[in-house]
């Protein structure tokens, strides 16, 4: 995969006019060259007949304002920003939706004329690869989340209470972390049913006999930390704790099994990796960006295909 700078979009480079079908739709990041998004968002718009290719492009920080003020003047349609981008481009566009309002942080640009309109579908995203992978909704669910402080992290808990999700479990490395994000969703827990043996919503910090404690109240772990992302990485948890009623969902997606995914099938437990979050928040951008149904089993196999290389 070829990777533009932000460089060539600022300035309609020869590399960026010399692309077809022309560049509308990119993926900024920093790095970038890993992305899967592209090989996903071309076979979506070839299958649909749209002469438009998607392309990554390498935005440092602080080329971050110049190139999405340059997607208007290229005839963009719109952007996703990934890692380090999404919670500074919230403070760079003209307008968003409510949930990136919510979150603080976007990962999907649609251009209007000369504005930018954000919005994150990262938290929807979650919810479709849960039904998909476990055959299970959110709502129906007690939820363990590790990495409650950061921005996935973030989007995931603050969708999983909108979900009204049967519990939620916030652990992190900085426990404050988590107790801020449980004190914002405090609100959305409230309700006239019947407390259970343990309450519906907390905060947790990363440490083994604290995780212990309530993993008999929990169906599904979720990983939102980047704990995973090197097999140098320590375990994110015992293996020893994980047992066959649970579902492991690790939002970290590679070309095999995380140690977490590999814990957890020696554990007879059910799991699935990020590729599935990162197909359907794909898909949901992609509707944002062209108001057409995205054509989700080309964009499956393109992205397995893809994530084999």
């Amino acid at each position: 995969m070829n990777v533009l700078t932000a460089t060539d979009l600022i300035t309609n480079s020869d590399a960026l006019r010399s692309i077809e079908p022309p560049a509308k739709l990119a993926v900024f990041g920093d790095p970038v060259a890993h992305s899967k998004s592209p090989a996903m968002h071309n076979a979506a718009l070839k299958a649909l007949g749209i002469e438009a290719s998607y392309v990554a492009i390498h935005v440092k920080p602080e080329e971050l304002s110049d190139a999405l003020r340059a997607l208007p003047k290229l005839g963009f349609l719109g952007a996703n920003l990934t890692i380090p981008h999404k919670a500074a481009g919230f403070d760079l566009i003209d307008d968003m939706d409510s949930s990136a309002r919510a979150l603080g942080v976007v990962n999907t640009i649609l251009v209007e004329g000369k504005r930018l309109i954000g919005f994150n579908t990262d938290g929807p995203g979650l919810v479709r690869a849960i039904r998909d992978q476990f055959s299970v909704d959110v709502k129906d669910l007690r939820i363990l989340l590790f990495g409650a402080g950061g921005g996935a992290g973030r989007a995931i808990a603050m969708q999983c209470a909108m979900e009204k999700c049967e519990r939620l479990v916030l652990v992190n490395r900085t426990v404050e972390k988590a107790e801020a994000l449980r004190d914002e969703l405090a609100p959305m827990f409230h309700s006239d049913r019947l407390e259970g043996p343990v309450d519906r919503l907390e905060a947790i910090p990363h440490e083994v006999e604290a995780i212990r404690r309530q993993l008999d109240y929990v169906d599904l772990i979720i990983n939102a930390s980047s704990l995973g992302m090197r097999r140098s990485d320590p375990p994110l948890m015992p293996a020893s704790l994980i047992t066959p009623n649970l579902m492991v969902y690790d939002t970290v997606y590679s070309s095999g099994d995380s140690r977490l995914l590999e814990d957890a099938k020696a554990a007879g437990a059910r799991g699935a990796n990020g590729l599935s979050m990162l197909l359907h928040q794909g898909a949901l951008s992609l509707e944002i960006w062209l108001n057409r149904t995205a054509p989700i089993s080309v964009m499956r196999r393109a992205l397995d295909a893809a994530a084999r290389q």
